[in-house]
């Protein structure tokens, strides 16, 4: 969620040159790097960051629950486990006892589009970051007893973040209403019967066609030597077979002609939820910079306007927020309303439609455009402040959408967005033909037996 701060913020540190800020003239930033590509199709990306002397290595696979098949669910999760279990030259765990024993930080993360896995280190530990990552792309040891290990930990994971969860299943339930096509109707963690249906040669060809060096991209940004660096990489990935190119998945949506809606009991909910998407474009499209301003001025933050009119002026909900979602794919626009229990769901649905009217047929306030543009260029500056996160946001948006330069531009978008874009995009977008609603209410309380 985005809150509004009236500041302007400039940085000034290697491998971000930025110019002196005004009140008038936000400060321009860009992030310097290098492209490069190895025989076997490895695509590297190198920042140079003298400030501090660590360094962050990222690699970043073309791979989510998108690339999933049916019967075949939570592959991308556990692999993500499995990655972790030894390779050739690296014991089960070692992984983890090498960063963290050399003063690092490591994991590793997993979506419907991308699996990310990264270190932080000591500068001078950058050669045990490239081996490490080489050495599980290369050589990673796939046996039963370790797939059996850890689908058991990715099935209790989903025990703990789905099955007994207030809202788990809602939240996993609405993506199958709200997509029609596999790749993003499904959930990134997978089901049970799919988890224990997995065999050892399903593991090892996702393994063969996803995990190959042309199907990833390496990052690496901190305090090091560009051809030194260029070496080292080369001498530990460049001969990693390539594999052929995976199998494309279409992720564009059909146009949504007709509201869907849907009701849910939660046994663990103890208020009602409403969780209202609408259908957006593809990630990176044309709408997006105007789709994040709207969402800012709709519902970033206490001063947002679903939180001022629903929260503070009606007493509705006990919670209200969301996000303009960004995928390879077809997109959502979300909202999500915790209703008090005094209060009725559909009094607060058509409150959330209130406001999403007047934004559509009025302009917003110059100020809330502002806030908009503070919000968005705050949270950014300080994000890539971090050697990590400029390594994430450099892969993430190479694989992605095929733009790295996208981390030097993405401020440019969202300061050339209008007042009108914004009213132009709410009329395009949440129209009650595009919207699908799911509703949670807690289930009846059980009937108590008299005492004797």
């Amino acid at each position: 969620m985005h809150r509004a701060f009236g500041v302007c913020l400039s940085l000034a540190f290697a491998g971000l040159p930025v110019a002196a800020a005004t009140a008038a003239t936000p400060a321009a930033v860009r992030v310097d790097f290098s492209e490069h590509t190895l025989k076997n199709g490895l695509r590297i990306q190198l920042v140079e960051d003298h400030t501090t002397p660590v360094i962050a290595v990222n690699v970043t696979y073309d791979v989510g629950s998108r690339n999933e098949r049916v019967g075949l669910t939570g592959f991308a999760h556990l692999f993500e486990h499995m990655m972790f279990k030894g390779s050739k030259n690296v014991g089960d765990g070692e992984h983890f006892y090498q960063v963290f024993t050399n003063g690092g930080a490591m994991n590793g993360t997993t979506n419907s589009d991308i699996t990310v896995y990264y270190e932080a280190l000591p500068a001078n530990q950058l050669e045990l970051a490239l081996f490490l990552e080489a050495d599980r792309m290369r050589s990673l040891e796939i046996t039963q007893a370790k797939l059996d290990n850890q689908r058991q930990a990715v099935q209790e994971e989903r025990r703990m973040r789905v099955d007994n969860q207030p809202y788990g299943a809602s939240y996993e339930r609405f993506d199958e209403v709200f997509y029609d096509k596999f790749g993003y109707k499904h959930s990134t963690i997978g089901s049970m019967e799919d988890l224990n249906a997995a065999s050892v040669q399903d593991v090892a060809e996702f393994f063969r066609i996803y995990y190959a060096p042309n199907n990833a991209v390496l990052t690496v940004v901190g305090d090091f030597k560009r051809d030194d660096t260029l070496k080292l990489i080369t001498k530990y990935f460049e001969d990693i077979p390539r594999q052929p190119a995976p199998p494309a998945v279409d992720l564009i949506e059909p146009p949504q002609t007709a509201e869907r809606r849907e009701n849910l009991t939660d046994a663990l909910a103890r208020a009602p939820q409403i969780l209202i998407g609408y259908k957006t474009d593809v990630g990176n499209g044309p709408d997006q910079a105007a789709l994040q301003v709207l969402s800012s001025v709709l519902q970033g933050g206490d001063s947002s306007r679903l939180y001022q009119s629903l929260s503070k002026e009606k007493e509705l909900v006990t919670g209200i927020g969301g996000y303009a979602e960004e995928r390879i794919g077809t997109g959502g626009f979300y909202i999500t309303a915790t209703v008090r229990p005094d209060r009725k769901p559909e009094v607060v649905e058509a409150a959330i439609y209130e406001e999403i009217a007047r934004i559509s047929e009025e302009p917003i306030a110059d100020w809330e455009l502002q806030k908009a543009r503070n919000a968005t260029r705050l949270g950014y500056l300080q994000g890539i402040r971090s050697a990590q996160n400029r390594a994430n946001i450099l892969g993430s948006y190479t694989v992605m959408f095929r733009d790295p330069n996208l981390i030097n531009t993405r401020l440019q978008r969202i300061d050339a967005v209008t007042r009108a874009d914004v009213q132009r995009v709410a009329k395009k977008y949440l129209l009650p033909a595009r919207r699908t609603v799911l509703t949670t209410l807690p289930a009846p309380a059980a009937p108590t037996t008299p005492a004797p």
